[in-house]
């Protein structure tokens, strides 16, 4: 494999080394979120900065955690968590937001994704679209049963992942039309 790092034994996109990150790692598109979203880790800091991938480690119950964001869509998402499972990561988690069809999820509302349907062309790098995209069953439940404890409303299901947006939410506007 190439050495796109040139020795410097940093990720070529997100700039992280072995030590920067712990095994469980919060993702959000947004580079914007990070720091937020860290401000709950105990003692978080800084880690790097490169192109849409903003990173901060901390710890949750004396465990070294990071939040890292991946930008949009699939593509992005597969370099961040490639780089991190090099790194050592193993647990990952997906918090920001979601499109939706189902009128009785209101903005707000924990969207817990017990599988997906991928109408995307990025995990076709790694499965047959036949393979089942789903999650852990122990992280599923371990979702689920804090949404529970916390109060909070929530939605367990299928989700859809696509890779484009406006495709989506306007498909008389693209040339395949009657195929959306």
């Amino acid at each position: 494999m190439i050495d796109y790092t040139e020795g410097s034994n940093k990720q070529y996109h997100t700039q992280l080394s072995v030590n920067d990150v712990g095994d469980y790692v919060i993702l959000t598109g947004d580079p914007k979120r990070v720091k937020d979203i860290a401000s709950y880790l105990e003692d978080s800091y800084f880690v790097a900065d490169n192109r849409e991938y903003v990173t901060y480690s901390g710890y949750m119950n004396g465990i070294l955690c990071s939040v890292v964001s991946t930008g949009i869509g699939g593509a992005s998402t597969a370099i961040a968590i490639e780089e991190l499972v090099r790194l050592g990561c193993h647990t990952f988690l997906r918090v920001g937001t979601c499109g939706g069809i189902r009128l009785d999820v209101q903005g707000g509302d924990i969207v817990i994704a017990s599988g997906a349907i991928r109408q995307e062309g990025t995990t076709r790098e790694y499965a047959p679209i036949e393979f089942p995209a789903v999650p852990s069953f122990d992280v599923l439940s371990a979702q689920v049963e804090s949404a529970k404890k916390l109060c909070l409303p929530s939605h367990v299901g299928v989700v859809q992942s696509k890779d484009s947006f406006f495709g989506q939410h306007a498909p008389e506007t693209m040339p395949v039309y009657p195929e959306l």
